[in-house]
């Protein structure tokens, strides 16, 4: 695929590039802190950025009228509204988090919720020192899975770590814990290449990384 990528001198976006790269796809658009740098129009963007890049990030998908994977965390109620409102012109996979074991994590995590009634449950959460948003956007997305219950998390921030993700459940007489550690960010980068091969075979919608994993 003739691919771009929005942050690719990122953490993220770096990895995304590199992966893509050993796959033989062909970069042929960025966008990043040095500017814009075009060598033709893409199939295909990747959002890599910061949340302050949205307006920049879905300018540059408008134009291109191309399937659109964001991984940007941090987002606004009214970004999630611009994302489907032009999700009805061209496909759009949006996620905070593109690991497949997320999404395990996920699925247990539902399982857990549902027989385990009655149980407190606490999120903990670590990433690097970098990362702005707090909760992480992961950390949001479990804590949806129990429908507007308030679930206390604890975030740290420290070092390089790429993402620490663990929900408990604890019972009088037990204690369930549900981890997930991400040792490279190249699981993200994997994941993003399964939503690019995913949404290139839409012509439009809105779509999360559970539909690329499950609802194929």
């Amino acid at each position: 695929m003739e691919y771009g990528v929005i942050g690719a001198s990122g953490r993220l976006g770096t990895e995304v590039v590199n992966l893509f790269n050993e796959k033989k796809h062909n970069l042929v658009f960025t966008y990043d802190v040095d500017g814009e740098w075009k060598n033709q129009e893409p199939d295909l963007l990747i959002d890599c950025s910061l949340p302050e890049v949205f307006d920049t990030s879905i300018s540059y998908a408008r134009e291109f009228n191309v399937p659109f994977i964001i991984a940007t965390t941090g987002l606004t109620e009214d970004n999630f509204s611009l994302l489907k409102k032009y999700s009805k012109q061209f496909p759009i996979v949006q996620s905070y988090n593109f690991s497949l074991g997320i999404q395990v994590l996920l699925k247990l995590t539902e399982t857990a919720k549902n027989i385990l009634t009655g149980y407190d449950v606490e999120i903990e959460e670590t990433h690097h020192r970098f990362k702005k948003d707090k909760p992480s956007g992961t950390a949001k997305m479990i804590q949806k899975l129990f429908e507007g219950k308030e679930i206390n998390t604890s975030s740290l921030r420290l070092g390089n770590v790429p993402g620490d993700h663990t929900v408990i459940f604890g019972g009088l007489g037990e204690v369930l814990s549900i981890s997930h550690r991400a040792l490279s960010r190249r699981t993200f980068a994997e994941g993003i290449l399964l939503s690019a091969q995913f949404a290139l075979k839409k012509k439009k919608g809105f779509y999360s990384f559970t539909d690329v994993v499950f609802n194929k």
